[in-house]
């Protein structure tokens, strides 16, 4: 290797490490800043993540147990839900852990045995994150952190995700696009400042990028090998039930993955080679079948169906509708598609989180992030339909990047016209709609693929190198910018964890 070349790659890895730390750092700054428990139904997850933690598998919706109702009643906080002038001082109460002692033992039980009244609906959600989280709780017991600090101890958890997600970023967009510096270096950038709220909460979402991100870098290896290896092979598959064994909702993502394992299976017939990958190809069908079937087989054991969330539909008071009904349904006209699209992509970027009662957005930013990806989607479809100056290999691997992302918007769709929702708040039968972006965040490697790969595209006329880094650092600026003037307001939060000091 020449000396030039081998300086670019350690100087090019060294700044991924970089943006690896800046997207933890990031993640730690903001999961301390908010407090707990968000709009994100934090509550149930918190409940499961301290049940998996006591060895307590759900075996049907339960109610909340008595540790989660306890941390629930002491360290919530009304900020997400209500504004200061809903209460008579015009301000919010002291938190409950700064309340003198029998006071605050009162206000706890009174509010404990409210919320073990209740069911967690969450509970046939599948198990790796809450198994995971469990866990790295119980390490955190033994390591002696106790209190509220443990719950941010669970939180910061998501550091870790995040800064192997940018390194995930890279590996993709360098096997995509292995002689384009620019794409090699964007996408980790754009992931180490998605500012999608998910990360700053106990929920399970947060793995979905990160699993899926390892299973979209395992396909295009696998597309890529003239004879794909058993370890690739195990990659992969493990990879892909990781991503269903996070979140239900991921399961379409198997049919992408199908589509090209078919795809290389043909290629490999044509050419007399397929009898030399067939263990390779068995090790991948049972890696990705065996862990899904047995969730399934548990699932049908205890909650008495498939996916277990009959129970959790039931919860919430939805029915399903008849196939026939589907398609009189808003979502197919210019006024329900005008609400359903844009607030899709914006909380895909932002996420979903409210803030004294209102949700942490502004239009500017969200009029950017939804119209930027539409505009990149459709260059993207456009650039695979007409350009010539991308090879087969790159043409493939972004048509898979763009069927991950829209096999998920799809999917979307199917819920949104697939049940009467009845008196739910969301979805609800005046607004139908499944707008929660974080339901596509499995992937968000992908997506940011394609994006950046129209930015590049648009950037290219520039010559100059510096100038085309100061346009994109100026797309850059304005996401970190936008993210720090939604979420300022919950820094100074008197319930998150820089305040803990003054009782814990």
């Amino acid at each position: 290797m020449k000396a030039p070349l081998r300086f670019a790659i350690l100087y090019e890895r060294k700044l991924i490490l970089l943006l690896c730390a800046i997207g933890a750092l990031r993640v730690f700054i903001f999961s301390a800043a908010f407090p707990f428990f968000n709009n994100v139904d934090e509550q149930a997850h918190v409940d499961l993540v301290m049940k998996y933690a006591r060895g307590h598998v759900p075996r049907d919706l339960g109610q909340y147990s008595s540790e989660s109702a306890y941390y629930i009643s002491l360290y919530g906080t009304p900020e997400f839900f209500m504004a200061p002038q809903q209460f008579e001082t015009k301000d919010f109460p002291p938190p409950n852990w700064m309340l003198p002692a029998e006071q605050r033992d009162d206000v706890v039980k009174r509010n404990s045995d409210w919320w073990r009244s209740n069911q967690n609906h969450e509970s046939g959600e599948p198990p790796l994150y809450y198994a995971l989280a469990g866990l790295w709780l119980n390490l955190g017991r033994v390591s002696g952190i106790t209190g509220g600090w443990l719950l941010y101890w669970v939180r910061f958890l998501n550091m870790f995700v995040a800064a192997a997600l940018v390194w995930v970023g890279f590996v993709a967009a360098k096997l995509v696009f292995p002689d384009r510096q620019f794409m090699r270096l964007s996408v980790p950038l754009l992931l180490a400042v998605w500012p999608q709220t998910a990360f700053y909460s106990i929920q399970s979402d947060v793995l979905s990028p990160l699993c899926f991100g390892v299973a979209f870098v395992a396909l295009i290896k696998f597309l890529q090998a003239e004879q794909p290896t058993l370890y690739l092979a195990l990659l992969l598959g493990l990879a892909l039930a990781a991503t269903c064994l996070v979140k239900f909702g991921n399961v379409p993502l198997l049919a992408v993955a199908l589509g090209a394992a078919t795809f290389k299976v043909r290629q490999l017939a044509r050419t007399r080679r397929l009898p030399a990958i067939i263990g390779s190809l068995s090790l991948l069908m049972f890696s990705v079948t065996l862990p899904i079937a047995l969730w399934f087989v548990w699932n049908v054991q205890t909650f008495g169906d498939l996916t277990a969330t009959a129970a959790k539909i039931e919860f919430l008071g939805w029915t399903h509708k008849p196939i026939t009904s589907w398609l009189p349904h808003p979502i197919f006209s210019f006024r329900g598609l005008k609400e359903f699209w844009p607030e899709l992509v914006a909380s895909f970027w932002r996420g979903e989180l409210l803030w004294h009662g209102r949700r942490l957005a502004s239009h500017l930013s969200d009029v950017f992030y939804w119209v930027s990806s539409t505009a990149a989607i459709g260059f993207t479809v456009a650039t695979l339909l007409r350009d010539t100056q991308i090879n087969l290999r790159q043409r493939s691997n972004l048509w898979l990047a763009l069927l991950s992302f829209a096999v998920l918007v799809v999917s979307t769709v199917l819920l949104s016209i697939s049940f009467d929702y009845g008196e739910c708040v969301y979805p609800s039968r005046e607004h139908p709609y499944f707008t929660s972006g974080r339901l596509l965040s499995a992937a968000a490697v992908p997506f940011f693929l394609f994006y950046a790969q129209t930015i590049d595209a648009l950037l290219s006329p520039i010559r100059r190198l510096p100038l085309r880094v100061l346009l994109f650092g100026g797309i850059v600026l304005f996401i970190v910018v936008s993210e720090i003037i939604l979420s300022w307001p919950a820094f100074s939060s008197h319930y998150n964890l820089f305040h803990f000091n003054k009782a814990q």
